[in-house]
């Protein structure tokens, strides 16, 4: 089957174009000039077309960092495969890059295929795997060879929550040679865990137990010492480095730093760390603020992160902007913390609305439309491995494309968002565009507001090396 889009601006992380674009099956085949004889030629013969007159097309989004299913303080996060891809292609999003997760004393090829199994048959957009590496030893590092050669090529660690995926210096050192040595990246979770749960037990003996007092025990400072102790390692190691969901002005004046370097350094941020705040949010009246534990957590508003972070997406200092989607219903799960903080399961559903949450840093002056498409899509797809198949519309590429009508506007609610929680991170927020149509390998399965996919329609990604190293 054959499809030309005709009429829309297609948007590339390099500019804007008025293009059509001609697929074949599953794969873009052709942009031809509007007008021209292959033009015309090519609306006469298409099974379909598409009239995107006013909107914009665009490649559609890489979620780089998502939590379906994750266990976490008892509970599981409240996506599963099937209800989170369906719920990231209402929102535009093609391609998520999920976290297969080895905790302390487990098998590294066992939890990767219990994740495998969870994902296989449900998804109902293309999706591929990180590594959780919970215990590094000498299995788990051996396998991290034979891994990328299957396209896992990137490994997640943590230097928070000890005793459950906490790594010391030496053991973080040790993965990190290892990643020296086979091309992968090295994912960070980049907190002090030692020092806050000294300060967490400190203020839970104080008394000190509502949701707020997770972002003050988190302190902005122990996310900016450990993100510059994660780069000095990667800079013995001679390896490359990612800081995940980076919130703190202090830890992204350490990348900007390593970056004027010349190292080999990159880190992500997420909408929740652009738009909502410590005090407003997780200081919430009543119980509210357990709805807005993460980790990272949120920052002050009297601070200057969010101000800090738009301006390290236009230098490029943040590379990537995910979601860290990992969704806990307020009933029966964020209450396990009623009565204390540090049993709230950490995590805020936001896959639905990257897309348009950052589209609205275009409508603000903050970002340019290639930049929103770069930070989105084409960014992800470089750096994990992905890139000419995914994030980017060009003969040869998946045929991953969003119309985005930039004239329609939408409102966030519990009420009409299609994640499995029951509540919303962004209820009441008024968006400044809306997902038209989201078409998944040639294929609509998000148009006239219905959802048209099916389970399993999603492949799994063999990824390749980051295409940003040097």
């Amino acid at each position: 089957m054959t499809m030309l889009i005709k009429g829309g601006t297609v948007v590339s992380a390099t500019g804007t174009s008025e293009t059509e674009v001609l697929v074949d099956d599953d794969t873009v085949v052709a942009l031809l000039a509007p007008g021209s004889d292959l033009a015309t030629s090519a609306e006469g013969g298409a099974d379909t077309v598409l009239d995107a007159s006013g909107k914009l097309v665009v490649p559609g989004g890489i979620d780089a960092h998502t939590h379906m299913e994750l266990p976490f303080g008892g509970t599981y996060a409240s996506d599963t495969f099937e209800t989170g891809t369906q719920a990231a292609a209402w929102g535009g999003t093609t391609t998520i890059i999920d976290f297969a997760v080895q905790s302390y004393g487990q098998d590294v090829r066992a939890c990767l295929d219990e994740w495998q199994g969870k994902a296989d048959g449900q998804c109902a957009i293309d999706y591929g795997f990180h590594m959780i590496v919970g215990g590094v030893d000498d299995a788990s590092l051996k396998l991290m060879d034979v891994l990328v050669d299957e396209g896992i090529t990137s490994f997640k660690l943590f230097m928070a929550y000890p005793g459950v995926f906490y790594a010391d210096d030496g053991q973080i050192l040790r993965a990190m040679q290892k990643a020296n040595g086979n091309g992968a990246m090295i994912m960070m979770h980049a907190e002090n865990g030692i020092a806050i749960d000294v300060l967490a037990e400190q203020a839970v003996s104080r008394g000190e137990t509502a949701p707020i007092h997770h972002g003050y025990v988190r302190r902005a400072e122990l996310e900016g010492e450990a993100t510059y102790r994660a780069i000095q390692l990667a800079k013995v190691a001679e390896a490359p480095l990612y800081i995940v969901h980076l919130s703190a002005s202090q830890a992204l004046e350490a990348v900007a730093n390593a970056r004027n370097e010349g190292r080999n350094v990159f880190a992500e941020t997420c909408p929740q760390y652009l738009y909502l705040n410590l005090e407003d949010h997780l200081g919430a009246p009543g119980f509210a603020g357990a709805g807005y534990v993460c980790s990272t957590p949120l920052r002050s508003k009297h601070e200057h992160h969010h101000r800090d972070l738009w301006q390290g997406l236009r230098t490029n200092d943040l590379s990537v902007v995910a979601t860290d989607h990992c969704p806990f219903c307020m009933k029966d799960q964020k209450e396990l913390g009623l009565d204390d903080f540090r049993a709230i399961p950490n995590g805020i559903g936001g896959v639905e609305h990257r897309m348009d949450l950052m589209y609205q840093g275009v409508v603000a002056g903050e970002l340019s439309l290639p930049r929103w498409v770069e930070l989105c899509s084409t960014t992800p797809a470089r750096m994990f491995g992905l890139y000419g198949r995914k994030g980017v519309i060009e003969p040869g590429a998946d045929a991953d494309i969003v119309i985005y009508d930039p004239k329609a506007t939408t409102t966030i609610s519990v009420e009409t968002h299609h994640m499995n929680m029951d509540y919303s991170a962004y209820e009441g927020t008024k968006i400044d565009g809306k997902v038209d149509r989201v078409i998944s390998k040639g294929r609509t399965i998000i148009a006239d507001d219905a959802y048209h996919g099916t389970k399993g329609d999603g492949q799994y990604l063999r990824r390749g090396l980051s295409q940003y190293l040097l």
